[in-house]
């Protein structure tokens, strides 16, 4: 794909959230494709009790045994997909972000095989692998601006593909990723969103 650029990733200096009371890791797993980069995504399943039948990226919370964060997000993918920690090849990382559930989540970027990833009955429904030629077309990207409590007002970004809709937290870690790898144009201005 024309103007994919992992280079700027793997120089990125992320920044780093202290002051939410948990941490989590997720992965961002890129797949190379003949027509294509792609991603994967999970969509989550619909009983989980925080963000249950949304799209996310693999992972989940820092646990006793995890050493790094960069470990969190390998075990919880593989938990989640049945990816091999020792698989992925860890591109860079991307700025955490926090979520209104309490987290600090520090995404981790790397290259996967594509091959068929077996789903967590338990936490995933659905693994969902989007191509970025879909992701960057622009009749996939709408953002609106939402009151946050303590932030005032706050853009939520969008991407509507086929039946799935990506956005939240995962959609803030998809728009930096993509405005570092590609020529993707985020809206950063809450006077200039679609809605």
């Amino acid at each position: 794909m024309d103007g994919f650029d992992i280079e700027p990733i793997a120089r990125h200096s992320p920044t780093s959230i202290d002051d939410q009371p948990s941490d989590a890791a997720v992965l961002v797993p890129i797949i190379d494709r003949p027509d294509g980069p792609a991603l994967l995504f999970t969509k989550r399943a619909e009983h989980l009790g925080e963000h249950p039948g949304q799209m996310s990226f693999p992972g989940g919370g820092v646990e006793p045994e995890d050493d790094t964060l960069r470990n969190t997000a390998l075990r919880e993918a593989h938990e989640e997909i049945g990816l091999d920690p020792a698989a992925p090849t860890v591109i860079g990382r991307l700025d955490d972000i926090s979520t209104i559930t309490g987290y600090a989540v520090t995404p981790f970027v790397a290259r996967v095989l594509d091959r068929e990833y077996e789903p967590d009955d338990g936490e995933v429904a659905e693994i969902v692998v989007i191509s970025l030629s879909e992701l960057l077309d622009p009749a996939t990207y709408t953002t609106e601006v939402h009151d946050h409590p303590t932030e005032g007002p706050t853009i939520i970004h969008y991407f509507h593909v086929g039946e799935y809709t990506v956005w939240g937290a995962t959609a803030r870690i998809l728009v930096q990723f993509l405005d570092l790898a590609t020529d993707f144009q985020p809206t950063t201005d809450v006077d200039r969103v679609d809605g």
